[in-house]
């Protein structure tokens, strides 16, 4: 915490406590995911394998345990851009990281629901999440356009919520949704190719 604003720094959590609160957001993920956003407490902390004192201890209130699962699945994402980058080809590391992207907003439905139920926590974190993912994409897409494969048409955040378009709740599916992205990105190439024949 900052401690210019007069809060008073917490000590870092012992090890037994931070294996707790890894368990719990990774249970809450797994039952978020399943039962949705209202899913009981005591289901959250079964799928956890600590008891339901151990949950309420790290997050007093749900929107406390949304909010940690949201920003642990964001770093996730932010760490796989590097991990693509060194491991694949440009537009390769591209597709799979907005593949892997389209994976976490379809199974965020009823997050993205919570982000736009009007709960003061979580006023403007769906803009806060996009730019923290805004230069992880942005880093691949500068990547593939140094390598000529990617053209200029289109930005990093143009992106992020085309995709989270393609997977807002409806008939759309993973498989579809994975169309939409690949016609996306054969856009690219062809804007990139376009600009060379120019």
């Amino acid at each position: 915490m900052n401690s210019e604003k007069g809060e008073v720094p917490q000590a870092p959590l012992r090890a037994d406590a931070r294996r707790n609160v890894e368990a719990l957001i990774e249970g809450a993920r797994t039952v978020f995911a399943r039962d949705g956003i209202d899913a009981h407490v005591k289901d959250i902390a079964t799928e956890a394998g600590v008891g339901v004192a151990t949950l309420y201890r790290h997050f007093p209130k749900r929107t406390d345990l949304v909010l940690a699962v949201l920003q642990h699945d964001v770093d996730e994402c932010v760490a796989t851009a590097q991990e693509l980058a060194a491991a694949y080809p440009p537009m390769g590391a591209l597709t799979l990281w907005l593949d892997r992207y389209c994976a976490f907003v379809l199974t965020k439905h009823g997050l993205a629901a919570a982000l736009h139920s009007g709960e003061a926590t979580f006023a403007g974190l769906g803009a806060q999440l996009l730019e923290r993912l805004e230069p992880a994409l942005d880093e691949l897409l500068q990547t593939a356009r140094a390598a000529g494969v990617a053209g200029d048409g289109v930005s990093a955040m143009d992106l992020l919520r085309a995709v989270a378009h393609l997977c807002t709740p409806g008939p759309s599916h993973i498989d579809y949704t994975r169309r939409m992205i690949t016609l996306l990105l054969t856009g690219l190439r062809q804007d990139r190719a376009a600009q060379c024949d120019n």
